[in-house]
């Protein structure tokens, strides 16, 4: 039996909770400074109210300011907090955690400075003290995985990833039950970059929403799944240019980090309402503050995140222009309030189709 914090109470943490409860590990479910609300309801015993369920007897459940309490005598650490949270999270573990204790990151994302992207394991480092940041073993989780599906224990697919190969082994036998599958692969850097950019693509097959309802079905009912897998292709291809200039390994992109996790990724949720916004012709700034002003749209914060570090980068000849329409058509999107034209002419690289403006 282990002992286990999970740092944040979201849907993706809490759900962590099941299979590692199941295995019989004690859980410390431990708020951020965002999570009062939830705090107080699984406290006085609810459901998670975004989740749906009920958190395990295994687990108990701590407020922020109870994290130094939390943390005492712990294993395993496991980051829950969204892409915005992560350099909070390593300023609040600064304080309280021990060298011998190894991260699991669930957080997807990447960071951009302005010369150079990276991956948020090393963002979560690099924001580490000096005396952990030389020591700490971190993993991160990547693949397809919806947090109501596995906090309902349906089956789930999924990699763990670290440069430690002992250290992966050791955390996939705390968390493998029957339902939750795991594999390991020591490719963080593909990992990692496949499932933050799956959600900026999932946001550009989203947009084919909109043009649907915008346009209107044909006389013969069809739909637009054709616009959407030549999307989602494209995705595919700009993710496994990047996988290889940041230096991972392309097979990533054609496994469950990258295939997988896109996949999922574009049967609903934020990423896909708001590419319906995006594609009904409503600005991005205006469609976020009128209609989903408290949601985090994770492809539209990765496009912020990364947008003018990706723009930098081909002006100096550090990335291809080329290579990337549909990513740089998103950042336009996104980040200048552009319209949504796809750019059928730059799709792989050889394509001469014309624009289509919906």
């Amino acid at each position: 039996m282990a002992k286990i914090l999970i740092l944040g109470a979201g849907v993706m943490g809490t759900a962590l909770s099941v299979p590692l409860t199941d295995n019989g590990h004690v859980v410390n479910l431990v708020g951020t400074h965002l999570d009062g609300d939830i705090i107080a309801k699984l406290q006085a015993g609810y459901p998670h109210p975004r989740l749906g369920i009920q958190v395990g007897e295994r687990v108990t459940i701590y407020t922020y300011e109870e994290l130094s309490e939390a943390v005492k005598g712990v294993d395993l650490v496991v980051i829950g907090v969204n892409s915005h949270g992560i350099e909070w999270a390593a300023q609040a573990l600064s304080l309280v955690l021990s060298i011998d204790t190894p991260i699991l990151a669930i957080t997807k994302g990447l960071a951009g400075d302005g010369e150079k992207l990276s991956i948020l394991p090393d963002v979560l480092v690099a924001h580490l003290p000096d005396s952990l940041r030389t020591r700490i073993q971190i993993a991160a989780i990547g693949g397809p995985s919806i947090a109501q599906e596995l906090a309902a224990r349906r089956h789930t697919c999924v990699m763990f990833t670290s440069k430690n190969a002992a250290l992966l082994q050791h955390l996939a036998s705390l968390a493998r039950t029957s339902y939750y599958h795991i594999w390991t692969d020591t490719d963080i850097i593909g990992i990692e970059v496949c499932v933050a950019l799956k959600n900026v693509y999932a946001l550009a097959v989203g947009l084919v929403i909109g043009f649907l309802e915008k346009e209107g079905k044909a006389v013969n009912n069809a739909e637009m799944h054709n616009l959407a897998a030549a999307i989602f292709a494209q995705g595919m291809r700009e993710t496994a240019y990047l996988v290889d200039k940041m230096g991972g390994k392309t097979e990533s992109v054609y496994s469950l980090p990258g295939a997988g996790d896109l996949y999922v990724t574009c049967q609903g949720g934020r990423n896909s309402r708001m590419g319906r916004l995006l594609g009904l012709g409503i600005p991005y700034s205006q469609a976020k503050a009128e209609y989903m002003p408290n949601d985090t749209v994770e492809g539209a914060s990765l496009a912020l995140a990364i947008g003018s570090t990706v723009e930098n980068m081909i002006d100096k000849g550090e990335l291809d222009a080329i290579a990337l329409p549909l990513l740089r058509t998103m950042i336009d999107i996104v980040c200048h309030n552009a319209p949504a034209i796809i750019p059928w002419e730059k799709f792989f690289a050889t394509s001469q189709s014309p624009k289509i403006d919906f």
